[in-house]
């Protein structure tokens, strides 16, 4: 059905604009590293989403000879020049996976499945505002990773919450 106006066409909105977000299209990308082993999870709100971005993101909180794993998105191109061993998985053609075995023990151990639920996570925390502007989505997000890398909650985790000062106390 053709619009009636062509110099007013219809807009696009939210996740039906092609393309990679921008601060500037009101879809500022969240660049994401969140460590194998230790759990860790660090995320950071960037300008627009291109290789040098995530390449600055890679590079700080990541350590030199870092093996890193990813998609196949042509940004992550430069990851090899800086110190850091790149693997990445095909998720697109015929010959898709979502892990890769490259020692060929049967352990597909080259995936981004991790940082994917991270991301369904982030969009579950989110949903609840009803929106978020994005002028205060890098606090959103922080909340989120804080929330999200407290692994337990101790006495002294919740000392520190409700502004109690440490006892020196020690009877119970």
């Amino acid at each position: 059905m053709p619009h009636p106006d062509p110099a007013d066409p219809p807009r696009r909105r939210a996740n039906r604009r092609r393309g990679h977000g921008t601060f500037a299209n009101d879809r500022p990308p969240i660049a994401g590293v969140v460590g194998r082993q230790s759990g860790e999870f660090r995320s950071e709100v960037l300008d627009h989403a291109d290789g040098a971005e995530l390449q600055e993101v890679i590079d700080c909180t990541t350590l030199g000879g870092t093996v890193v794993n990813t998609d196949e998105w042509k940004g992550y191109s430069g990851l090899p020049g800086m110190r850091r061993v790149h693997r990445a998985v095909d998720h697109s053609g015929p010959k898709s996976g979502w892990a890769r075995d490259d020692d060929g023990d049967g352990v597909r151990e080259v995936h981004c499945n991790t940082q994917e639920r991270i991301w369904t996570h982030v969009r579950n925390f989110l949903r609840r505002f009803y929106g978020v502007s994005k002028w205060y989505l890098a606090q959103y997000q922080a909340v989120f990773q804080w929330g999200y890398n407290i692994k337990s909650v101790t006495d002294e985790f919740l000392r520190i919450l409700l502004g109690i000062p440490p006892s020196t106390d020690s009877a119970p």
